[in-house]
């Protein structure tokens, strides 16, 4: 078992890695629409929040020597159904032609105010 834990990232706060790999699957915990050199939270648009939240899970993943393509899997947290369709168009650019298995989950909130947290499962 391997820690990821990206160099422009700072350490979590919470009791947790960024990433795991383990016999060839890297383990993607759930990232924030975060600005990693910062840490600060983007509460604007729910398109750029979901491209910046997909951006800081393929940071995790070419840390391990992974990238987008190669992810199984998907979860996607939002705390409102109603952003969807946005949520779906922008992930849709960022990701092209892969499709990997996805799901969906509507949440109450979120940390720090923002509106999408996504967490994934690729292979290394």
């Amino acid at each position: 078992m391997r820690i990821i834990q990206p160099n422009d990232q700072p350490t979590p706060k919470g009791h947790y890695s960024p990433g795991i790999e383990h016999h060839g699957i890297i383990y993607v915990s759930g990232q924030l629409p975060m600005t990693l050199d910062s840490r600060e939270p983007f509460t604007g648009d729910i398109g750029d929040q979901t491209e910046l939240a997909l951006r800081n899970v393929e940071a995790v993943l070419n840390e391990a020597g992974s990238d987008l393509s190669r992810v199984l899997q998907m979860t996607i947290y939002v705390s409102d159904m109603e952003l969807w369709d946005a949520v779906n168009r922008r992930y849709a650019a960022v990701m092209g032609d892969h499709r990997p298995a996805r799901a969906i989950v509507p949440v109450k909130e979120l940390h720090f105010g923002t509106k999408i947290e996504i967490q994934a499962i690729a292979l290394a």
